[in-house]
């Protein structure tokens, strides 16, 4: 009788263990998100202080990665109205959207092929909006502990709509692009990453215009859904109009929470 009982009772105490271990384990899941929100200063075609925010999202499952980022860049101006009167009000904006997906061909292997759209709309440039599909192939060239390389390229499309002017009606200009793009990250320690992102947009024909970007960027760890972020980005057009500038270039802090 003794042996049953403590049979029973080793029985529930080893139930009782796998239970407890089922309910700490943690399905990891596929989804990683973040926002962001703070100041930017930009200088170019415009100089000023402005709102930033954006949100990133990223689902990785098996072999498929998928990433959708959205930026969204507000400008507050002071202006009169006819009473004499100074209001705060939105006089200019900037968002943009970027999405890709990446196949991996073989686990054991580093080469993917991915699909890339993008889309921006900027008032503060002579294009009312830019936007581009691609797709090709890439690889991941680097790879430790710290750091990874990833780098693609493929052909594509590219739309270029030009603002209209008093000189000049809305055009609208196209063109086949080949793209490549390069992104590099490091943790540097436990706390602060960096990272290193190049995109070109090129386009064959002397009279297209093609785009280039250059993104800098370094992430502090605050706390454990709590970072702070600098970045400078550099973006360059080849083609426009009289009076507006090749370069402009915008340096951020923000704040940006993970979940």
């Amino acid at each position: 009788m003794s042996h049953k009982l403590i049979s029973a009772a080793l029985c529930c105490v080893s139930l009782a263990t796998v239970a407890e271990e089922a309910t700490t384990l943690k399905v990891e899941s596929p989804y990683t998100a973040s926002a962001e929100l703070g100041m930017l200063f930009k200088t170019g075609d415009t100089n000023s202080a402005d709102i930033k925010s954006g949100f990133d999202l990223t689902h990785e499952l098996n072999e498929w990665k998928s990433t959708v980022t959205l930026g969204l860049l507000i400008k507050k101006s002071e202006q009169e109205d006819e009473n004499g009167e100074e209001h705060f009000i939105t006089s200019d904006q900037n968002w943009t959207a970027v999405g890709q997906t990446n196949y991996t061909l073989d686990k054991a292997s580093p080469n993917y092929i991915y699909g890339n759209v993008s889309y921006e709309d900027n008032r503060f440039s002579n294009f009312k909006s830019q936007s581009s599909v691609s797709t090709g192939w890439g690889r991941r060239w680097f790879e430790s502990e710290k750091a990874t390389l990833d780098a693609d390229i493929g052909p594509g499309y590219k739309r270029d709509v030009i603002r209209k002017t008093d000189t000049q009606v809305e055009q609208t200009k196209s063109a086949f692009i080949v793209q490549a793009q390069a992104l590099y990250k490091r943790q540097i320690n436990e706390h602060v990453l960096f990272k290193q992102l190049l995109v070109a947009k090129y386009a064959p024909k002397a009279d297209e215009n093609s785009t280039y970007k250059a993104r800098t960027s370094i992430t502090t760890k605050l706390l454990e859904t709590l970072q702070l972020k600098f970045s400078f980005t550099l973006d360059y057009n080849t083609d426009v109009e009289d009076g507006k500038e090749n370069v402009n270039t915008e340096t951020a802090m923000t704040l940006v929470y993970s979940f």
